[in-house]
């Protein structure tokens, strides 16, 4: 298949459109990040960075740590910018770009995003450490895509008739992470838990300011679901697009979330840059410990 030029958008220099980077660029085990700001702070425990490049909010350092090369990217935050990033990073992995032409040989990446949560349970700590084994997500994103086969409908079933929604405009959609690439990176100081990835920050969470909710007890009602002793666990921006879209193309996902915030108990972290530099470090830890 051959790509015409209004679908692989190139800049003048050859670099993909949205990100401007190189195929050289890219390592085989890539970190998402949501704030530019944190690329430099995974980024300042590599031994050796060898690449800087940034456009919009789409900045990335490529280098090693331990003899292994990683690469750290921000997405920005939510869904439409994970599009973006997925799509592009797939591309310069397995599209020619003089050619224009799908690589015979398809490289498949390693992709752990470290963000930072809000959970709904109340017994889940601040600053403590969950990674996403479901994404359920209110977004839309995979509806737009051949995506039947990897989403697990009956969990998304399940939810709909608990919240109470028939003919609601947003049907929630369900994904899973990588099993085998999770086994790798976790250990006993992170749990497990049903992440849902939200549309925005305010109302698609159930926060008020100056607009009032659609549903008061929207937070409450996700918190409450059940499905085979499985509980919604906390709520963010990204998740379920990165595990939808790096199956599709695939790719190995998981998300590491550090917990902030807790819906239920009110609170936030007292010390939040502390508690993401400890997901940090401990996502390094793993990823160049095998």
């Amino acid at each position: 298949m051959k790509f015409e030029k209004s679908e692989l958008i190139l800049n003048p220099d050859g670099s993909i459109y949205h990100l401007n980077l190189f195929p050289e660029d890219l390592a085989d085990t890539i970190i998402t990040v949501g704030d530019p700001d944190r690329v430099p702070d995974v980024s300042r425990y590599f031994d050796h960075i060898e690449l800087k490049k940034g456009k919009r909010e789409f900045h990335t350092h490529t280098g090693t740590l331990k003899g292994k090369r990683l690469t750290v990217i921000s997405t920005g935050i939510g869904t439409d910018n994970i599009d973006i990033v997925l799509n592009e990073l797939d591309a310069l992995a397995n599209i020619d770009f003089e050619t224009r032409e799908t690589k015979k040989n398809r490289i498949r990446f390693e992709i752990v995003r470290i963000g930072t949560s809000g959970a709904l349970q109340p017994e889940i700590p601040l600053d403590s450490f969950l990674l996403s084994e479901y994404a359920i997500g209110f977004d839309g994103l995979l509806y737009f895509y051949k995506s039947k086969a990897i989403q697990h409908p009956e969990i998304s079933e399940n939810l709909m008739l608990h919240l109470g929604w028939g003919q609601e405009p947003v049907k929630p959609y369900v994904v899973k992470y990588d099993p085998n690439f999770a086994e790798k990176i976790g250990d006993n100081r992170i749990r497990l838990g049903i992440t849902v990835t939200n549309s925005g920050f305010y109302g698609p969470q159930g926060r008020r300011l100056s607009l009032k909710p659609k549903d008061d007890q929207f937070l409450s009602k996700l918190a409450a679901f059940n499905h085979k002793n499985l509980r919604i666990t906390n709520l963010e921006m990204e998740t379920a697009g990165i595990y939808g879209l790096a199956q599709l193309l695939g790719h190995s996902a998981i998300s590491l979330n550090c917990i902030l915030a807790n819906r239920a108990t009110g609170e936030f972290s007292k010390n939040p840059n502390m508690a993401v530099d400890k997901l940090i470090k401990f996502t390094l830890e793993r990823l160049t410990s095998s």
